[in-house]
């Protein structure tokens, strides 16, 4: 137990140094990352602990960022993305693949050695690419969507380059692959439902896993998270998410399929279920750490006595290698009318070795396809390939975006966001807000707590999603940080203040709509610093008086002007008396608030009363129709005010 401990603290300890001051420095969490293993190489090989284990156990990290990805994915989309996914993923990986595997056999090597070679260097690194762009919010952009489609075409590429390569076995070095069989024992000892069938009975298990995969996803998730979310109990959710990643990561291992491939389908497969923002925000935190630590083996796992002794030649296949599909990149990117910017961002973004690289060198080598020497040669390309892409990207941060972004400006500022309104609370208060916004037109999220509520929604086909909209983390995965305005609708008023506090603080560009239970409750968001607040039962009580005006006699167009006057005097009061008002005070002892509602009181009334001496007699004089005049002072009127009601 303690040496587990020990570990823990040693790996928790490195990532939460490093990362910090590489972050300020500009640098990025995963260089941050790298360098933090880097630093711990010594002291975890005076431990003798097994870093190749432990990043197999942190490559599970990838597997959730793809179900994640897979999230943000409507099944359309996926299909949108077709031409670029088979295009310009196909040829990337083959076009690098040719290119390496002919330079390698100019080298001298045997041409089934320099085609596993070219087939490990065609892929990048998953982990590391999406994890920036998604720090840097640029996986949206035309290079990242670019991007992205190469990655999950690599993913997938996966599956037969690891059928495909036992076919290029050597039997001359099989006696060195014997020895190095220690790199990697996990594929041959792999459970699996699929060894020793023939091939159309592999094919038949491995669709009809998918198949499953699929319709698991869409029938049986929504009564199984219903069941869970009626507990209210968070952990119980976070459980239920993980051990549904887990289960998929588990099936695709038994029929021999990615892992990260299938749990990407899932989440493909839940992108339009309402509790996707939940599942996105109980596993971002296990996938963050996961990665973290897959990141920091990368770096502990950089053998710099074999790099010193190999200098030359390792940081030669290095940097040619980066180089050669930065070209190649480049290429497709005009093939493919990824322009300005987004080209570079794309060519330098994939221009390394990918973690699968690990893997299939130590397949290759179990396999008796790469002799062990030459493998561990190139698993230090694999690592320092993706060490060097933190600077690649900085490259492209600090020197080519400024300069190739400044005659973009003016057009990046007409573009208007979609789906840039976050409704928090979808009950009789928020449901008429969202039923008004996405009748003009306005794309809306959704956040609401209540699975019963939400499931009855859908039949009508409101797209809405369950979850703690209080949560920041939640928040977080429904893009608040790319909203431009949060609608508080929820019905409590200690988490509407809590969520209010949060937002006016961390996001001061964004406009909050708060709902407010009472008059005190508007004191009190004021206070936290908003300034678009609505009381619950305001406008109703106002329609119930104009309605009285109207059933006492008065024309309806006066008690709607009637109506709008005693708005507008009352958001006045409101703002003025927000300025007294003191929490730690009740509103009776707190003697400047009694006496300036006191004198606004008496204004007030005189106002009402005293612009028409009829009323004060209980006489009304015949109504005559607005003039131009008076219809754009009201309107006037209406737009002044700083508090809405």
């Amino acid at each position: 137990m303690g040496d587990v401990l020990l570990l823990m603290f040693i790996f928790l300890a490195a990532g939460v140094i490093a990362v910090p001051i590489a972050t300020r420095l500009g640098l990025g969490s995963v260089l941050g990352y790298l360098l933090a293993g880097i630093a711990i190489a010594p002291l975890l090989d005076a431990f003798d602990v097994d870093v190749v284990s432990v990043q197999h156990f942190a490559e599970f990290g990838v597997v959730m960022m793809l179900f994640l990805i897979g999230l943000e994915l409507e099944p359309h989309r996926l299909w949108q993305m077709r031409a670029r996914l088979i295009g310009l993923g196909g040829l990337q990986v083959t076009l690098t693949a040719a290119l390496v595997t002919w330079i390698a056999m100019l080298f001298g090597q045997p041409w089934t050695v320099a085609l596993a070679i070219g087939l490990v260097f065609s892929l990048s690194s998953t982990a590391i690419v999406l994890q920036t762009l998604n720090e840097k919010g640029l996986l949206r952009s035309d290079g990242g969507q670019g991007s992205f489609s190469v990655l999950l075409f690599q993913d997938i590429a996966v599956i037969p380059m690891l059928a495909f390569l036992p076919l290029l076995a050597m039997p001359e070095i099989a006696e060195l692959a014997t020895h190095g069989a220690g790199h990697d024992e996990t594929h041959g000892e792999d459970m699996s439902l699929v060894d020793g069938l023939a091939g159309w009975q592999r094919a038949l298990v491995t669709l009809g896993a998918i198949l499953a995969l699929i319709l698991g996803g869409s029938l049986a998730t929504r009564p199984l998270f219903r069941f869970i979310a009626m507990a209210r109990l968070r952990e119980i959710f976070v459980g239920a998410a993980l051990l549904w990643v887990i289960a998929i990561a588990l099936l695709m291992t038994l029929v021999g399929l990615s892992p990260a491939l299938g749990t990407f389908i899932a989440g493909v497969v839940l992108a339009n279920s309402e509790y996707r923002h939940e599942l996105e925000s109980d596993i971002e935190p296990f996938k963050g750490l996961l990665l973290g630590l897959f990141f920091i083996t990368v770096g502990a796992s950089i053998d710099f006595g074999l790099l010193a002794a190999d200098l030359s030649p390792i940081l030669g296949m290095t940097a040619g290698l980066i180089l050669l599909k930065a070209v190649v990149l480049l290429v497709l990117s005009f093939m493919f009318r990824i322009t300005g910017s987004d080209r570079w961002l794309f060519s330098l973004g994939l221009a390394q070795a990918g973690e699968f690289g690990f893997v299939l060198l130590s397949f290759t080598v179990s396999h008796s396809v790469i002799p062990i020497d030459l493998a561990d040669r190139l698993l230090m390309v694999v690592a320092l390939s993706m060490l060097l892409t933190p600077g690649l990207f900085i490259l492209y941060d600090r020197v080519i975006a400024p300069r190739l972004n400044r005659g973009e400006d003016a057009e990046a500022d007409e573009v208007i966001p979609r789906g840039s309104v976050i409704i928090a609370g979808h009950g009789r208060f928020g449901g008429i807000v969202n039923r008004m916004l996405r009748g003009l037109g306005y794309e809306t999220t959704v956040l609401d707590y209540s699975s019963a509520h939400l499931e009855m929604l859908r039949t009508f086909g409101i797209p809405v999603f369950f979850g703690d909209a209080t949560r920041p983390d939640l928040l977080h995965a429904a893009g608040i940080e790319r909203a431009s305005m949060l609608i508080i609708a929820i019905d409590d008023r200690e988490q509407i203040s809590r969520l209010t506090r949060y937002a006016v603080t961390n996001f001061p560009n964004l406009h909050v709509v708060a709902r407010a239970v009472d008059r005190r409750h508007v004191y009190e968001l004021y206070a936290i610093g908003c300034r678009d607040i609505v009381r619950e039962t305001f406008d109703s009580g106002v329609r119930a008086g104009r309605s009285a005006l109207e059933a006492l006699g008065v024309h309806p167009f006066e008690a709607e002007r009637r109506a709008r006057q005693f708005v507008d005097l009352d958001r006045k009061a409101l703002a003025e008396l927000a300025s007294v008002y003191d929490a730690d005070v009740p509103i009776h002892q707190n003697t400047a608030y009694v006496e300036m509602a006191r004198e606004m009181m008496e204004r007030d009334q005189a106002l009402l009363a005293g612009e028409d001496p009829a009323y004060s007699s209980g006489v009304h004089r015949s109504w005559l129709p607005p003039t131009a005049e008076d219809v754009d002072a009201e309107t006037a009127k209406g737009k002044s005010a700083s508090v809405k009601e």
